[in-house]
């Protein structure tokens, strides 16, 4: 889908309007991120007295176990005409729009997710977060604001959450107050509740476009280059590991799946995830997650034991969610050992960070390696790491490529082929920069030229790419 930007009327699968506003998918790329504020009707006071009173009305006479075995269109069918009849029947002073609005609500808090229905609809947010059930923050544009949206009480709020984790096959209660889990769209939930939320339940939900980015995608919204960008898809063909690096949502996950687009469709890819929001779309693929562990504290299933699986399954390449413990070992032995082209992501603030962060990881393995035996490892395995960070004004980006070379006694050497330069903050509080070539031709580019992929050096040597 192209990335223009247009706003349209959003409803939901009836008919009916949730949202004065609603901006496409493809706007939550926009390279223009200066949008308006979301416009929420939202019921006044005096409505919510008439929604609670209909509320209770209709659990008088709705059977809720007979609800429970209806298909959920049948259902909210059901319920929604048993709301409009109580209106009729009850003489309720109100106009066909905020009729329209009371029914949806009942619907969303009997069917849905309650309040948070307007909000998991709207292509353009990111992440829902909520401290409590009466703040409620989203992040549009890789900027938090806060949305008049609020529930009535914690037990509104913790029935929503319940049930998010039983429609995942999860438990949350005081014995199993913390829980992951991920909503039917891929989005991935976090909820935690007392007595180790002190305020009360929070809930934080982040949000994937169902839209499948292009590495042409991120050159349109200034994360990378046009040069980088080619090199990227070279990269990925020509089979290097490759490290993706950078901080809490500074764009990982999007780079991962935008890297993923390049890859062959005769090879064989196995993903593995501790929860799932990968978005490879390939005919050869297997997905993995991991399983936590039951109510006994047993069935545990991690992702070192679905890397070690994956190597009996005969995949071409191995792609990891987020390398985070002791899978670390494993992976670099995969890499090393006829699995080239694997991709994964790290939490890190710079490549080197990352390397660290990878050798701390294989030492929890439980090997007592020499820590140069473990960096000739890191060193083999990773071609280059990718890092990534986003700004103050919202923008995620690549600031830095680094090629990794060798050994020279117990450091791994490492020569950085591209960068981003900042160099101010325009009126609006926007990043003013460019993104630099180092002059550095990389060891991988005669491996590309090997291969029939012919990059212009000109990309390594060329000082001032693009500003963005």
């Amino acid at each position: 889908m192209s990335l223009k930007s247009r706003i349209q009327n959003y409803t939901n699968k009836d008919g009916d309007p949730m949202l004065n506003k609603s901006l496409s998918a493809s706007d939550v790329h926009s390279e223009n991120p200066s949008m308006p504020p979301l416009v929420f009707d939202l019921l006044t006071a005096k409505d919510l007295e008439y929604k609670e009173k209909i509320h209770q009305k209709l659990m008088e006479i709705l059977d809720l176990s007979l609800i429970n075995k209806m298909a959920n269109e049948d259902a909210k069918k059901q319920i929604s005409e048993i709301a409009r009849r109580i209106i009729d029947d009850e003489s309720i002073p109100v106009i066909a729009r905020t009729r329209q609005l009371i029914v949806n609500e009942i619907v969303n808090d009997i069917l849905g997710f309650g309040p948070l229905e307007l909000l998991l609809y709207e292509p353009t947010i990111a992440d829902i977060l909520v401290n409590g059930y009466n703040s409620v923050f989203i992040e549009r544009f890789g900027k938090l604001e806060k949305t008049p949206i609020t529930f009535k009480d914690d037990a509104q709020l913790l029935k929503v959450i319940d049930r998010i984790v039983t429609n995942v096959g999860r438990r949350i209660d005081e014995s199993s107050p913390l829980v992951d889990a991920r909503l039917k769209d891929g989005s991935r939930v976090n909820a935690i509740i007392p007595p180790l939320a002190i305020d009360g339940p929070s809930l934080s939900i982040r949000r994937f476009t169902q839209d499948k980015m292009q590495l042409q995608d991120m050159v349109a919204i200034g994360t990378l280059s046009q040069a980088m960008a080619d090199v990227f898809a070279s990269m990925v063909k020509v089979r290097l590991n490759i490290l993706v690096s950078g901080g809490t949502g500074s764009g990982k996950t999007t780079m991962l799946n935008a890297l993923s687009n390049n890859i062959p469709n005769n090879e064989r890819i196995v993903t593995i995830e501790d929860s799932a929001e990968l978005q490879l779309k390939m005919d050869n693929l297997v997905r993995l997650e991991t399983r936590p562990p039951n109510i006994e504290g047993k069935g545990e299933v991690t992702q070192r034991d679905l890397v070690k699986n994956s190597l009996r399954m005969r995949p071409d390449r191995i792609v990891i969610g987020e390398v985070r413990g002791q899978e670390a070992f494993d992976m670099l032995q995969a890499m090393n050992t006829g699995h080239d082209g694997s991709l994964t992501t790290i939490h890190a603030n710079t490549p080197r960070d990352g390397l660290s962060r990878v050798e701390n990881m294989v030492t929890m393995a439980g090997f007592d390696l020499p820590v140069r035996t473990i960096r000739a490892q890191i060193a083999a395995a990773i071609n280059v790491v990718i890092q990534l960070e986003r700004m103050e004004d919202g923008k995620r980006r690549v600031v830095s490529v680094t090629e990794i070379n060798s050994m020279e006694g117990d450091v791994i050497t490492m020569s950085e082929i591209f960068k981003y330069e900042r160099r101010g903050v325009d009126d609006n509080g926007n990043i003013i920069g460019r993104y630099l070539s180092t002059g550095i031709v990389p060891r991988f580019h005669e491996r590309m030229k090997q291969r029939g992929i012919n990059i212009d050096l000109g990309v390594y040597i060329d000082q001032t790419i693009s500003s963005l």
